[in-house]
C-alpha cells in the first residue's frame, strides 16, 4: 500500500517511531535504545505511574467524605485509565496493538468487578481470625487466575479474526448490566467515621504507580492484550477495599461494593473511546473528550440510577 497517510503519531513517541523505521541489520550483540528514546520511554512510563498514584489518594479520601454510594461512584471514575491510556499509546508500536490494549480493558473490567463481588460475597464466610487477611489473598488469586485465562482467550479469539474492540464492546454492555444486579438492593454505607491512616494511603498511591507503569511497560514490550488488562489491576480497588475496611469497618466497604461495580463500566467506555479520540484529536483534546465520553455515557446514569434504587425503599435493613 502506498497512498496510506503516516499517522500523526505525538511527540513522545516520535523517538520510537524514527528508531522503528531504522534499516534492521544483523548484529551479535542486543540492540539498544538511543538516549533521546530512552527518556522519551521513562517520561512515557514514570509520569503516568506518579499521576495514577495522586489518583488513588484523591478516591480513597472521596469514599471515606461521602460514603460508599457517592464516593464508591467517584473513586471509579475513568482516572487511572487516562495516564495509562496515554503511556500506552505512547509506547505501542502502531494503533492496532493500541486498539488491542483498549479493547482489553472491557474484559478487565469485568474481571476487576468481580474481584469487587467477592468482598460482598466472601466475608460473611470466613473465620473471624484473620478474615481481612483472607479476603486479600483469595481476592488478588482469583484476579490474577481470571486475567491469565482472560488474556489467553482473548489472544485465541484475536488469531481467529475477532475484532477486540468488538470484544470491548460487548464485555462492557454485560459489565452494565452486572453492575445494574449488583445495587438493585443497595446496601447502607455511611460515611466514615475515622480518617483513613496515612501509611495506608501512601500503600495505596504506590500499588496504583506500579500497576499503571507496569501496564504501560508491557505494552512498551509488545504485549497489548496483555497491558490492557494489566492497566486495570485492581490496585485501587484493592487498597479502598483493605483501607475502608481498617479505617471503618466492613460496613462501610461493603455498601461501596455495588456502586464501584457499576462505576466501572466508565473505565471501559473511557477505553473505547479513546481508539477513536487519541488519532483524531491528539493526546490532550483526545483524552478530554474520551473522559467526558465516558462520563456522560457511563457514570452520570449509574449515580441516577444508584439514586433511584436508594429512594424505591428496596434498601436492606
Amino acid at each position: 500500500v502506498t497512498n496510506v497517510r503516516p499517522m500523526p503519531w505525538t511527540l513522545l513517541r516520535s523517538s520510537l517511531a524514527r528508531e522503528h523505521a531504522a534499516p534492521c541489520t544483523r548484529s551479535s550483540s542486543p540492540r539498544r535504545l538511543a538516549p533521546a528514546s530512552m527518556i522519551d520511554t521513562a517520561v512515557a512510563i514514570v509520569l503516568p505511574a506518579l499521576l495514577a498514584g495522586l489518583v488513588a489518594v484523591a478516591a480513597t479520601l472521596a469514599i471515606e467524605r461521602w460514603g460508599g454510594v457517592v464516593g464508591g461512584l467517584l473513586g471509579s471514575l475513568p482516572t487511572t485509565i487516562v495516564p495509562a491510556s496515554i503511556g500506552i499509546w505512547a509506547t505501542s508500536p502502531d494503533q492496532g496493538a493500541f486498539a488491542d490494549a483498549m479493547g482489553a480493558v472491557g474484559p478487565g473490567m469485568f474481571l476487576d468487578a468481580g474481584f469487587l463481588y467477592l468482598w460482598r460475597l466472601l466475608p460473611p464466610h470466613l473465620p473471624t481470625r484473620g478474615r481481612l487477611g483472607w479476603m486479600i489473598t483469595l481476592s488478588i488469586t482469583a484476579w490474577l487466575g481470571g486475567a491469565v485465562l482472560i488474556v489467553g482467550g482473548m489472544g485465541a479469539l484475536r488469531g481467529q479474526g475477532f475484532s477486540m474492540l468488538s470484544l470491548g464492546t460487548l464485555v462492557t454492555v454485560g459489565l452494565v448490566f452486572f453492575g445494574l444486579i449488583a445495587t438493585w438492593h443497595p446496601r447502607p454505607a455511611p460515611p466514615g467515621s475515622r480518617r483513613v491512616a496515612p501509611a495506608v494511603l501512601l500503600a495505596r498511591a504506590v500499588l496504583a504507580a506500579v500497576a499503571i507503569g507496569t501496564s504501560i511497560w508491557i505494552a512498551k514490550v509488545g504485549g497489548g492484550l496483555a497491558a490492557g488488562v494489566a492497566s486495570v489491576f485492581p490496585a485501587i480497588f484493592i487498597t479502598t477495599m483493605v483501607a475502608l475496611w481498617i479505617s471503618q469497618g466492613e460496613q462501610v466497604q461493603g455498601g461501596a461494593v455495588g456502586p464501584m461495580m457499576l462505576g466501572a463500566s466508565s473505565v471501559a467506555a473511557f477505553a473505547l473511546l479513546s481508539v477513536l479520540a487519541f488519532p483524531a484529536l491528539g493526546l490532550a483534546l483526545g483524552a478530554v473528550v474520551a473522559w467526558l465520553g465516558a462520563v456522560a455515557l457511563t457514570s452520570l446514569p449509574a449515580y441516577a440510577w444508584v439514586r433511584w434504587r436508594q429512594a424505591s425503599g428496596s434498601s436492606l435493613s
